[in-house]
């Protein structure tokens, strides 16, 4: 059994002469003696001491950078500056060797861009271990949020043979054969021949599935990756993502808006209280990066501001007509300096309305709703005005919108009208249309794409930068 000490353990301790044995990887070898080691555990590197006249010269050129090694030594109180415990060492052992001229990770500074391509190893990096201790405990802070709230974990398909969202921008899953695939009489692949025996795609929401189980439990929410196949090569969007979807039976737009609101707040507050120090790192790197830019596109806020921001107020509540209103009146669009004007109800909000409304506007959070029924989707309950669907949008400051979600359209004729009207064929989602044939009741639910929320807190600002192995359009390394 491989027994080690964690260095996050040992900067924290006072047990001074003590022996202790840690393993880590080289981020740095000074002098011959000093070399700085780090085990993913902490931000932190522990100095360790190497006796250089008492060591073999074959063994300290193996303490390269990228090394893994197994210090065995005496933790002392050191006299440096910087570090207040330092490991006087007996043996340093090579437990992995790292070519100096071939690893690519130099103790340098690195830019994004480059570390993308060496996705396999930037978890190495400070940025990176802050960015996926932060996303681990976002995730914790999920599970742990629904558990105490007595919702149901509910794992729905990855594979699925219905378009939750209406789009069609989907992975096709298929074990047939490109170059001769199966034929019908017109000529057409014919789907029977195939695996499932009908045309079948990776997932884009969990959520009509969760409306089943909600109509059994009561209350429930899925945590899973879903996938849109849009040929979009931005900062914000990705072709494999990961999703929250609670659904709630018994609830209206109203509940669904206090759930959204309390679980914003209470994954920000738990990453605040138990990732201080990766967040104050975040922080650093945001407000050097900032002074990059002009003066003009520097955000007001640091990013430890940002998450108070959120923390401190109300989410501001109006309207999808009462937004319109405030956006046709604003400067930016009297002046025209919005890429896209606001002329007219109907239309379809972009980053820039949504930030402007958020951070010029109200100065907080802001939850829209009431939203055109055109621009929804199918499943989301009609208004009595005939015009708007009770659904929401959440808009954070520097992200824009970071959830959506409705109630759902309980009433049968009316959802049957709705998919008719958006081209939704019946047959093929018979099964979510027995929910409203056995017991249909009032439910709402929401998705928050998780990367989406990790771009936030950690301060990022390429969404490629908050998952482990990014996939978008020609690309699928690693």
């Amino acid at each position: 059994m491989i027994k080690r000490q964690q260095i996050k353990d040992l900067l924290k301790s006072t047990d001074f002469n003590t022996e202790v044995t840690v393993m880590g990887w080289v981020k740095t070898f000074r002098n011959n003696q000093f070399i700085a080691l780090n085990d993913g555990s902490c931000m932190g590197n522990i100095q360790v001491v190497v006796d250089f006249n008492n060591t073999a010269e074959d063994l300290l050129k193996r303490i390269t950078t990228g090394a893994a090694v197994k210090v065995v030594g005496t933790l002392v109180e050191s006299l440096g500056k910087g570090q207040t415990v330092e490991i006087k060492a007996t043996t340093v052992e090579i437990l992995g060797d790292s070519d100096p001229e071939k690893f690519p990770l130099q103790p340098k500074k690195h830019s994004l861009e480059f570390l993308r391509e060496i996705a396999h190893l930037r978890f190495r990096t400070n940025t990176f271990n802050a960015v996926f201790k932060v996303r681990h405990a976002l995730a914790f802070a999920i599970h742990q949020f629904y558990n105490e709230r007595g919702f149901v974990y509910m794992h729905t398909p990855v594979i699925t043979a219905s378009d939750a969202e209406g789009a069609g921008e989907m992975f096709r899953v298929t074990t047939l054969d490109f170059d001769n695939p199966p034929r019908t009489e017109d000529g057409a692949v014919d789907f029977k021949e195939d695996f499932f025996g009908k045309s079948t795609n990776l997932t884009v929401s969990g959520q009509l599935e969760g409306e089943l189980a909600a109509m059994a439990f009561g209350q429930i929410y899925t945590f899973g990756p879903t996938f849109r196949a849009e040929n979009s090569n931005t900062t914000r969007h990705l072709a494999e993502f990961w999703m929250i979807e609670p659904e709630v039976a018994f609830a209206d737009l109203e509940n669904n808006m206090q759930l959204a609101e309390d679980m914003m707040k209470y994954v920000i507050s738990y990453a605040k209280e138990n990732c201080k120090e990766e967040l104050e790192f975040l922080n650093g790197r945001l407000l050097e990066e900032e002074k990059q830019k002009p003066q003009n596109e520097r955000s007001e806020l640091s990013l430890l501001e940002k998450l108070d921001f959120c923390l401190a107020n109300d989410f501001q509540r109006l309207t999808y007509t009462e937004a319109i209103d405030i956006l046709k009146a604003s400067k930016p669009n009297q002046k025209k300096q919005f890429k896209y004007l606001i002329d007219s109800w109907g239309a379809d909000l972009q980053s820039e309305h949504e930030r402007y409304l958020v951070e010029k506007h109200f100065k907080r959070p802001v939850i829209l709703t009431d939203y055109p029924k055109d621009i929804k989707s199918f499943y989301m309950r009609l208004n009595d005005d005939g015009k708007t669907v009770a659904a929401m949008d959440i808009l954070f400051p520097g992200i824009g919108e970071m959830i959506g979600g409705s109630q759902r359209e309980e009433r049968m004729e009316v959802l049957k009208q709705r998919m008719d009207e958006m081209g939704v064929p019946q047959d093929e989602l018979w099964w979510y249309l027995d929910t409203r044939r056995f017991g249909s009741a009032p439910h709402a639910g929401f998705g928050l794409g998780f990367e989406r929320l990790v771009l936030f807190v950690t301060g990022m600002t390429n969404i490629r930068d908050v998952i482990a192995f990014p996939r978008f359009p020609n690309s699928a390394e690693f």
